[in-house]
């Protein structure tokens, strides 16, 4: 749970800067911050994703992962998701309400697929390094966020501690039933993800990174059904 409450801490430190500064951070700087902190998060993946101890469980989870994603159309729901949330809590005056700030910022630091994969290598491994990285990308967005949207912004946090630490609880229960090996190509998997955000961090790539996330279920499953076979030849 230390990378959940990091990354609660941050939103809460970021969004009292923002209520205080009340114009936000220039451009040129955040295009700045956004390359700088996409280029360590690429670094991050990369190096989680050495972990896997066979390749072609690593193919083989990504191409079904990418196909069940695709035919789920993930990341459309997500999207449609956030567009109705939004909807439904949007102020048709001038004034931004507490619930529009509250509703938009949790959606940007609890629905993605950082969340997903960090809060569940947080609870196999218990590696917060994914965590720890979003605390800090939260922390330039809450700043901006509060800035112009206000308290609600703050009180996401609450959010934050409520999603992430649910699923990390979840991965820390399921963890004893999992061996070693298999959480290792679980990582490698989801650490291909992160490469990914990495890159759309960077302006490099536009990845629907959500449609990828089954690829994190395929990798254990894969492997075991790999050993299991393997018992036979």
């Amino acid at each position: 749970m230390f990378g959940v409450l990091v990354n609660v801490i941050t939103v809460i430190i970021g969004s009292c800067i923002g209520l205080l500064l009340k114009k936000g951070i220039g451009e040129k700087v955040s295009n700045a911050v956004m390359i700088g902190l996409g280029t360590c998060t690429l670094y991050i993946g990369i190096t989680g994703s050495l972990c896997g101890e066979n390749v072609l469980i690593l193919i083989a989870s990504v191409v079904l992962g990418s196909i069940t994603g695709t035919l789920l159309n993930i990341d459309g729901s997500i999207n449609k998701l956030a567009i109705l949330v939004e909807k439904r809590f949007k102020n048709n005056n001038n004034n931004i309400s507490v619930a529009e700030g509250l509703v938009t910022s949790t959606l940007l630091f609890c629905v993605g697929s950082m969340t997903v994969t960090g809060s569940v290598q947080a609870g196999l491994t218990g590696d917060n390094t994914i965590l720890i990285t979003k605390a800090t990308l939260d922390l330039i967005s809450s700043m901006m966020l509060a800035s112009s949207l206000g308290i609600g912004v703050l009180l996401s946090s609450v959010s934050v501690l409520l999603i992430q630490g649910g699923i990390v609880l979840l991965a820390t229960f399921i963890a004893p039933f999992m061996s070693t090996a298999a959480i290792n190509e679980m990582t490698c998997a989801g650490s291909l993800l992160i490469v990914m955000i990495g890159t759309n961090m960077m302006g490099m790539t536009k990845i629907k990174v959500a449609d990828f996330l089954p690829a994190i279920l395929y990798a254990p499953v894969i492997y075991n059904l790999v050993e299991f076979i393997k018992k036979f030849i």
